[in-house]
C-alpha cells in the first residue's frame, strides 16, 4: 500500500508508516469525514474569534485604543502560546488529534480574534477583506489542485520543502540577529523589502494548501485510520491560519501606504 508523502512539516513520514498499524475497514479515513471535520474545526475558530472580537470592541475607545488591547491581551497570549504547545503535541501524537485539533482550533480562534480586532481598529474594513481573500485563495488553490493545473509531484514537494526550510532559516537568523541588537525591522516593516518578503511568504502559504489537499485525498484513497481525518484537518488548519495571518499583514502594509 502506498503512503502519501508531503512536505508539510506538520506531517512526518513515520506518522504515515505508523498509521496503518491495526487498521480495519470499519475505522478507515474517508474524504467526506475529513470535509465534515474541517467545517467543524473552522466553526470552532470562528466562534472563539468572534468571542474575543466582541471583548475588544466592547471596551474600544478611539481615543484610548490601548484599553481595548489590554482587555484582549490575555486571549492573544493564551491563544498564541497555548496553540503552539497544542500544535507540538498534536504533531507528535496523531492518534490524539481528535482531542487536540478542536482545542487547537479554539485557541487559535482566540488568538486570531484578538489580533484581527487590533488590525481592524487601526484599518477599518481590513479584516473582512482578509477573510474573503483567505477563502478566495483556498477555493482557487482547491480548483487548481482538482483540475490538476498544477500537479503535486515529488518535484513540487521538494520545492515546497526547500521554500519552507528557507523561511525557517530566515526567521531563525533574524531572531538571533535581533537578540544581538541588529536592526531587522526592514524584514517585517512596511518598506519595499518588507512588502516583497510578505508577498513571497503569502505565496508560499497559499501553495502549501495543495500539499494538504494531496495528503487528504491520497490517505483517504489508501484507507488510512479514522483518526487521520482529524490529523488531516489539523494540518489544513495550520496552513489556513498561516495564510490568513500573512494576508492580514500584507493588506495592512498596502493600507498603511495609502
Amino acid at each position: 500500500m502506498n503512503i502519501a508523502k508531503t512536505s508539510n512539516p506538520i506531517f512526518g513520514q513515520r506518522t504515515y508508516e505508523n498509521a496503518w498499524v491495526n487498521t480495519t475497514s470499519e475505522e478507515t479515513m474517508t474524504l467526506n469525514g475529513a470535509i465534515n471535520k474541517t467545517a467543524l474545526a473552522v466553526l470552532f475558530v470562528f466562534a472563539a474569534a468572534f468571542y474575543t472580537w466582541q471583548q475588544y470592541f466592547k471596551v474600544f475607545d478611539p481615543a484610548n485604543p490601548a484599553l481595548a488591547s489590554g482587555a484582549v491581551m490575555k486571549y492573544l497570549l493564551i491563544g498564541g502560546i497555548g496553540g503552539f504547545i497544542v500544535a507540538i503535541a498534536a504533531t507528535f501524537a496523531p492518534k490524539w488529534s481528535g482531542f487536540t485539533t478542536p482545542i487547537y482550533a479554539i485557541l487559535e480562534g482566540m488568538f486570531l480574534g484578538a489580533l484581527s480586532a487590533m488590525f481592524e481598529a487601526q484599518f477599518p474594513g481590513l479584516v473582512i477583506r482578509a477573510v474573503a481573500l483567505t477563502f478566495a485563495v483556498f477555493l482557487s488553490m482547491l480548483f487548481i489542485y482538482r483540475q490538476r493545473i498544477i500537479r503535486v509531484t515529488s518535484g513540487f514537494r521538494r520545492g515546497m520543502m526547500a521554500a519552507l526550510m528557507g523561511l525557517m532559516m530566515v526567521y531563525l537568523v533574524s531572531w538571533i540577529a535581533g537578540m544581538f541588537g541588529a536592526n531587522v525591522s526592514y524584514l517585517h516593516g512596511g518598506g519595499s523589502f518588507g512588502l516583497i518578503f510578505s508577498v513571497i511568504v503569502t505565496g508560499i502559504s497559499a501553495f502549501s494548501l495543495m500539499l494538504d489537499f494531496d495528503f487528504i485525498e491520497q490517505n483517504a484513497a489508501n484507507r488510512a485510520p479514522k483518526y487521520m481525518e482529524w490529523y488531516s484537518v489539523f494540518g489544513l488548519l495550520v496552513s489556513l491560519i498561516w495564510l490568513y495571518v500573512n494576508l492580514l499583514r500584507l493588506l495592512s502594509i498596502f493600507s498603511n501606504r495609502n
